[in-house]
């Protein structure tokens, strides 16, 4: 989700402002399937249907030509690279084809210990998963159980990265500072704000408009069968984390009986008035929620970072930054947008508690490079650059096109002056950030119902209660929506992708689940993770 990082993707809005972006007792089984032809779908008797089953037969008979991937790309051998082909317009299977980009690490154990492929998306939408099998390669301690029994296999999703790439906007214009500060102080403000988020609509059209209509969560369902049929696999193994979990609930309503493991962690509500107008209002709230989580935190470590030892204190010192940031743009570069871009970690990501309150205990003591140099854009990293504001292109082009937007800009005002009353922390730069959406130029969709389907097996949901860019009740609501489905939650805690820290009771239920298809036989409340250590 949305917003991996939706993991939520951090990204940069229309403005340019960065919002961002696993003991069984009485357990049930799910299914073990073979490799081989997959079976029918509940895709309906659609002309995307028929569509994506052929689509998917070319791609089983074709397989993966599996090379070393290409030496820019950052992924060193044992991992290997290659393409599968999918049709863009899934109505239209013998029309205009796409290659998209994907990678594995094998298995580390015997031939018995083998299970299949197990496939990954980190959210966004925008997210790339191909650093998904360096999880194999660097040997990581979370995972090692995990790999011994499958092949780790990342993609990049349609438009995303080497995968018929999509922009709205030139990458270096796009990352420059200092952007506009996201609150408003006026009509005028407000009214700059909104010919921006136009413009950058016209953007995606002109830089990319054949591909929009087409950029669509159920479309990348599609292919993520195809790359099922690809890898030879019967039925799909997968981990979706952030967005990713959307993607996972899509594909498990359109092919339930392709299904073999799916587990979903940190969960965007599947509930079609949700997708994405309110659910983007309901991070507002959760993201202020965390903030205060963190300030709580920085306040009771305040021997060691020095910015008050009260949540009203570290916010006065927030507040103190931020005002002087927008009348004088620290460096030059760095004003309340940059500001949020980077203190927006820290409600994100546990792990990036101590990074981001060691930066504002030393602008604090004053050294304002290093909060310059964390939060100011890196004009020289045009790589950097390019994916950064790809994965915001798909991001918008992906939540755009999802959902019918309202184009009353009266609705979008007074919904965001009414949360930002008391949720200041991120409701103005959301708001702009997918603005875009009032004004998008090409055919929105209707939502898919997300439910249970025939041959659906036990799907595993992981979910922290605090979560900000993904609230709780989205993994409930999936948790009602698929039946026989099992949810562990992590009490006090917020983290954004549970399945990547530690934590016994997540981790075990995790390497169970992947490796026999057993859930507990009723839900599961874990205790929080550590606390990180100044």
């Amino acid at each position: 989700m949305s917003k991996t990082r939706l993991r939520r993707k951090t990204a940069l809005g229309s403005a340019g402002v960065l919002v961002t972006a696993t003991l069984i007792a009485g357990a049930v089984s799910a299914p073990v399937a073979s490799a081989g032809p997959a079976a029918g779908s509940g895709n309906g008797r659609t002309s995307e249907a028929r569509g994506v089953a052929l689509a998917a037969q070319r791609a089983a008979e074709a397989g993966i030509d599996w090379q070393d991937c290409p030496a820019d790309w950052g992924l060193a051998k044992p991992i290997q690279c290659g393409w599968v082909t999918v049709p863009v317009d899934y109505a239209a299977p013998n029309g205009k084809k796409i290659k998209l980009a994907v990678d594995r690490a094998l298995s580390t154990g015997s031939r018995a210990d083998y299970q299949g492929a197990l496939v990954y998306n980190p959210g966004g939408p925008g997210g790339s998963g191909m650093r998904f099998p360096t999880r194999v390669t660097t040997k990581n301690p979370l995972w090692t159980k995990v790999s011994n029994a499958y092949d780790f296999i990342g993609f990049d999703p349609r438009g995303v990265g080497h995968s018929a790439p999509i922009s709205c906007v030139d990458p270096q214009e796009f990352v420059k500072a200092p952007k506009l500060d996201p609150v408003p102080r006026s009509e005028a403000d407000k009214r700059v704000q909104r010919k921006l988020a136009a413009e950058y609509a016209d953007g995606c059209y002109d830089r990319s408009g054949a591909m929009l209509p087409h950029m669509t969560t159920p479309n990348t369902a599609r292919d993520l069968d195809v790359i099922r049929a690809a890898l030879g696999e019967r039925k799909l193994n997968y981990l979706g984390v952030s967005y990713g979990t959307y993607l996972g609930a899509v594909y498990g309503t359109l092919f339930p009986g392709h299904v073999r493991r799916m587990i979903v962690d940190s969960v965007v509500n599947p509930d079609r008035d949700n997708i994405w107008y309110q659910a983007n209002l309901e991070q507002d709230i959760a993201f202020e929620g965390r903030w205060k989580d963190w300030q709580d935190w920085v306040a009771a470590n305040d021997a060691a970072f020095h910015l008050g030892n009260t949540r009203a204190k570290v916010q006065k010192q927030w507040l103190k930054l931020r005002a002087k940031a927008e009348k004088h743009p620290l460096g030059g570069v760095v004003g309340p947008a940059e500001l949020i871009s980077f203190f927006q970690s820290a409600p994100y990501y546990d792990s990036s508690w101590v990074p981001v309150a060691t930066v504002f205990s030393k602008y604090v003591a004053g050294d304002t490079q290093a909060l310059v140099d964390a939060a100011a854009p890196d004009l020289s990293d045009t790589a950097g650059n390019i994916s950064a504001e790809n994965g915001n292109a798909v991001y918008t082009a992906v939540e755009c096109a999802d959902a019918k937007w309202p184009t009353s800009w009266q609705k979008w005002d007074r919904d965001n002056t009414r949360l930002h009353r008391d949720y200041p922390f991120m409701t103005w730069a959301n708001a702009w950030m997918n603005l875009p959406c009032a004004t998008w130029p090409v055919r929105q969709q209707t939502p898919l119902e997300v439910k249970t389907g025939k041959g659906l097996p036990p799907v595993l949901i992981v979910q922290s209660k605090r979560d900000a860019a993904t609230p709780y009740q989205g993994a409930v609501s999936l948790h009602q929506r698929f039946k026989g489905s099992r949810l562990i939650t992590e009490r006090d805690a917020g983290s954004h992708g549970v399945t990547g820290l530690v934590n016994p009771c997540v981790n075990d239920r995790v390497d169970t689940y992947l490796l026999t298809g057993e859930v507990d036989a009723r839900d599961v409340t874990c205790a929080p993770h550590a606390t990180p250590k100044p």
